[in-house]
């Protein structure tokens, strides 16, 4: 895009990496956005500086816009590039410390491992299924299998009242992410008439099993399996001026090519979702922990850490990001403090003050 930050190769620099693990805990985790052309030579990178790499999420999303010289004459209708829908996001962690297990890391650092329930992908309708009924979708973990047993004699662990295991992978919620993905009813409860097991346990049609099965459970797209981060404009510019005509809605403008003269608003060109920020911060860090964002932008993680009580320090190299970073952020931090002054009312005096105010 013609940016410093974004062409410097700051991302392939082993120093700025070693950087974030020095100041990390043992076994804290760290988050790196990248592009999918490039996102090799980031991720050799932060595990040459000594981070363990541990995997990878992909977030996905309908927004995005092709970069691509287009070809004319007898080579019209070809391009250079591929339209970006999605960005691949490394998980790495600082080693743990000497001698430690992950349990004994967690409970000397609180770092080490995932906030699983606090990400869970909520159930459709908000409730578990119960094992063994059509919308529990089973088989589940099993508790009791020894070698050669099945059917009802293996104890199966309960779904979790907070919803399913969540996935390394992140959409928007966009109508043209979610066509994407297939459509996928829930799995059988039992697909077998002899009491033995349920059979080809995968989403989609079962085969080769029975004539007679029972109801499936919920339809729909198989996006409703993945945390679904949405954002808006008002998410991009909330705390700002009025953004200029690059935003207006049905505008053919580019924010990261038209900016023109009226450059109010965040007009940063690679804004996060809040909501996706605040889902990966909790991910990783500890109720009450820090967060470092060493490439700051327009200030999302810092909106998101706000959102959800979390310490924050930001960095960004561009001066002209930092007033709208800062402006963002304030305004999430005085939301929320405002938020928690009003739950703090006793009931009574904030009815009375709602009815003030209406």
């Amino acid at each position: 895009m013609g940016k410093q930050w974004d062409g410097s190769k700051i991302a392939y620099n082993i120093e700025v990496w070693a950087e974030a693990l020095r100041v990390l805990k043992p076994g804290g985790h760290l988050l790196a956005f990248s592009g999918t052309r490039t996102q090799h030579r980031m991720v050799c990178a932060i595990e040459d500086a000594g981070f363990e790499v541990r995997d990878q999420i992909g977030w996905l999303y309908g927004s995005g816009f092709p970069k691509s010289r287009n070809l004319d004459g007898d080579w019209q209708g070809w391009g250079t590039a591929l339209k970006p829908a999605w960005e691949p996001i490394c998980v790495a962690r600082k080693p743990l410390a000497k001698g430690c297990t992950v349990s004994a890391n967690v409970l000397a650092f609180g770092t080490g491992a995932f906030n699983i329930d606090d990400c869970r992908v909520g159930w459709p309708g908000g409730a578990a299924p119960e094992i063994g009924t059509p919308a529990w979708g089973g088989p589940a973990k099993k508790l009791t299998a020894v070698p050669g047993q099945e059917g009802e004699t293996v104890e199966r662990a309960a779904p979790s009242q907070l919803g399913r295991w969540p996935a390394n992978l992140i959409h928007d919620g966009s109508a043209e992410v979610v066509a994407l993905f297939p459509t996928a009813p829930g799995q059988q409860g039992r697909a077998r008439t002899d009491g033995g097991a349920q059979g080809n346990s995968v989403f989609g049609a079962l085969r080769h099993v029975t004539n007679n099965p029972e109801p499936r459970s919920d339809t729909g797209s198989a996006a409703r399996f993945f945390y679904c981060a949405k954002t808006s404009p008002a998410d991009r510019h909330e705390g700002l001026d009025a953004p200029g005509p690059q935003f207006k809605k049905g505008s053919t403008l580019r924010d990261a090519e038209n900016l023109g003269s009226d450059r109010k608003g965040n007009h940063h060109p690679t804004v996060k979702p809040t909501e996706l920020m605040l889902y990966l911060v909790r991910l990783i860090t500890p109720p009450g922990g820090k967060v470092l964002d060493m490439f700051m932008g327009s200030g999302s993680t810092g909106k998101g850490c706000m959102r959800g009580g979390f310490e924050f320090v930001g960095i960004d190299m561009t001066a002209e990001y930092i007033p709208i970073a800062t402006a963002r952020i304030e305004f999430e931090h005085a939301k929320v403090t405002a938020a928690a002054e009003l739950a703090a009312i006793p009931a009574p005096q904030l009815d009375m003050f709602a009815r003030e105010v209406a």
